[in-house]
């Protein structure tokens, strides 16, 4: 048995996020993605932290059109969604579908 484990699944984590992050958004740190489940600073975690989970599906907002469920989703460098993959990194997969413009939808958090 390994004695080196540090966290079992590791899918809940306190990380380094912009300063005002709040509760319920999508953020990227380095090459992980999630969703605040904390405000930056709150929950026990320490200023410029917050707790983020990186599975799940969320309501979110997403600008551009998804026509299919299973769509990629993309987080911008300003921690925005998107269904533009120029620039920006997967962040998920449409659970709905929409048109063009921001709207808010389900999207399950992609696995890196």
């Amino acid at each position: 048995m390994a004695l080196n484990e540090v966290l079992r699944d590791a899918d809940h984590l306190s990380l380094p996020v912009p300063n005002d992050t709040k509760a319920g958004v999508p953020v990227k740190v380095g090459s992980l993605v999630g969703v605040t489940q904390t405000a930056e600073g709150q929950g026990g975690n320490p200023d410029g932290h917050a707790t983020v989970w990186l599975k799940g599906a969320h309501a979110l907002s997403v600008t551009g059109a998804l026509a299919a469920v299973g769509t990629p989703v993309y987080i911008t460098s300003s921690n925005t969604l998107t269904a533009t993959a120029t620039d920006n990194t997967l962040f998920g997969h449409a659970l709905e579908t929409k048109g063009s413009g921001a709207g808010v939808i389900t999207v399950r958090v992609g696995r890196v």
